[in-house]
């Protein structure tokens, strides 16, 4: 059994394209499907009412067969959002699927069906194509001091070279390997995994949860895996595309910090701290130039 966790976030038409596509791509064996919406204000909820069970729910947890609805009345961030249906799944197979993707033909079951044949992989991803149909990159190494240092300081922006090795750009996806982390937008796990490390680390907010769930369940010897022979359309980023830069780095950094905290050196989480205002800065920069923050002018005398 499969089952399938969507955590939404005002983007109510991308999440009935995504649940429809899953839908329409059904695979042959049994699955369900758990929505849960941390407390949107598109009119999310009124559409997952209204279309998935036609009636109004006055409790915060309601199922239909196959789709199981949890409506947050705030928001709790990405981690505990997914761990409120995990404590819930039955299926020996976990997805993390993000709303803004589409699932393609046979997506579902072939990947089920290469984790059946390989129970050593512990966590796999697929591959990402853009709505053009191009490849989105989907894998990454582990974070290094040197790489978050580069991300942190902006310089990835005007000098990719510096992040080559950490965002695998000699990778072309167009090759079924083992990685260090695969992306969160189609993340399938093995419920040994869990049942192994446990749940998502619930004080990540957003970004770094898959990465440090990566981590743990390497540590704990599953191989995490790219397989591209199944693939699901990514729009990417539509979520936090709401939010500002400053806002966007804050949750970052926080995330970083955590990462660094659990996995690395004290020195490693002083030059992280060291960095941390600068790189709101430069944000706040950045949404200056772009004009998302206005700039109060001098009143004339």
């Amino acid at each position: 059994m499969l089952s399938i966790i969507i955590v939404n976030w005002n983007t109510k038409k991308l999440l009935k394209k995504c649940i429809q596509s899953i839908l329409s791509n059904a695979p042959n064996f049994e699955y369900e499907i758990f929505i849960i919406d941390n407390a949107s204000t598109d009119g999310s909820q009124k559409m997952l009412r209204t279309e998935l069970t036609n009636k109004n729910i006055t409790d915060r947890f309601d199922t239909n067969p196959d789709i199981h609805l949890i409506l947050n009345k705030k928001n709790l961030g990405f981690a505990r959002a997914n761990n409120q249906a995990i404590k819930k799944a039955k299926g020996d197979y976990v997805l993390l699927l993000n709303p803004d993707t589409e699932i393609l033909h046979n997506t579902l079951q072939k990947t089920i069906n290469y984790m059946d044949q390989h129970q050593d992989i512990g966590i796999l991803g697929c591959q990402l194509l853009n709505p053009d149909k191009t490849i989105q990159p989907s894998s990454r190494s582990f974070p290094t001091l040197w790489s978050q240092v580069v991300i942190l300081l902006k310089l990835h922006n005007l000098f990719p070279g510096l992040v080559k090795k950490y965002y695998m750009a000699d990778f072309d996806h167009k090759e079924n390997r083992e990685v260090d982390q695969v992306m969160g937008a189609y993340f399938l796990i093995n419920k040994k995994v869990l049942e192994k490390i446990g749940p998502l680390d619930k004080e990540y907010w957003i970004w770094f949860e898959e990465v440090d769930f990566c981590k743990r369940a390497k540590l704990a010897g599953f191989k995490i895996f790219y397989y591209k022979d199944a693939q699901i359309i990514h729009v990417k980023a539509q979520a936090f595309n709401q939010v500002l830069g400053i806002t966007k780095q804050s949750y970052l950094n926080n995330s970083m910090l955590h990462y660094f905290r659990k996995f690395h050196s004290i020195f490693s989480v002083l030059i992280i701290t060291c960095l941390y205002p600068l790189s709101l800065f430069l944000a706040m920069f950045v949404d200056i130039l772009k004009g998302i923050i206005p700039v109060k002018k001098k009143k004339e005398l």
